[in-house]
């Protein structure tokens, strides 16, 4: 008898006669729940400073050069000082050689303020009609491997907010948006 499974056939005795051969394997195979505290607030909730930061973040969407995808995201990073600094995405016909919203903020802050960490991040973006999300909108694997290691070079979490119209999400570092991060203990 053949099975469906995860996408295609499988032999119903071939995976017997697999269980059979891996059961030590499958013995001692252990799951493990990873779960992240995300706090959503409306718009209203914000503190003043975050308020700011997103006004900040969904005026950078203007910013945006995207005649490509048509999808604006801007970025505005408070820095520790109070600082605010903001990015937009930038694409480009060959599209490897565009930059995410998130990291020409980072990568801006990081080189015109060196030495004062980032405290907060918000991220928000239009779609292909010019309209806020509905749905928050959340970094790319890209973006959140540099916002991770800005936030380990610093020594201090950065908060994130991502905005979208039913709901702002909140959490309390970077490494919750990228709880199995490759980083350098791993070299």
């Amino acid at each position: 008898m053949d099975v469906f499974y995860g996408g295609g056939l499988i032999n119903q005795d071939f995976l017997c006669k697999f269980a059979e051969e891996n059961r030590k394997e499958l013995d001692t195979m252990k799951e493990t729940l990873i779960q992240i505290p995300i706090l959503i607030k409306q718009e209203k909730e914000l503190t003043p400073e975050e308020a700011r930061l997103l006004d900040e973040a969904r005026r950078a969407t203007y910013r945006s050069y995207s005649p490509y995808s048509h999808f604006s995201v801007g970025a505005a990073v408070e820095l520790a000082d109070g600082t605010i600094v903001t990015g937009s995405n930038q694409e480009n016909a060959a599209y490897p050689s565009g930059l995410c919203a998130e990291r020409t903020a980072v990568f801006y802050a990081g080189s015109r303020y060196p030495d004062t960490p980032i405290r907060r991040i918000c991220i928000a973006a239009r779609d292909t009609e010019g309209n806020p999300l509905l749905r928050p909108i959340a970094p790319c694997g890209a973006c959140r491997q540099v916002l991770l290691e800005t936030e380990q070079r610093a020594g201090s979490p950065i908060e994130v907010l991502l905005h979208g119209t039913e709901g702002i999400y909140c959490l309390r570092s970077i490494r919750d948006l990228l709880p199995l991060c490759f980083d350098e203990s791993f070299l």
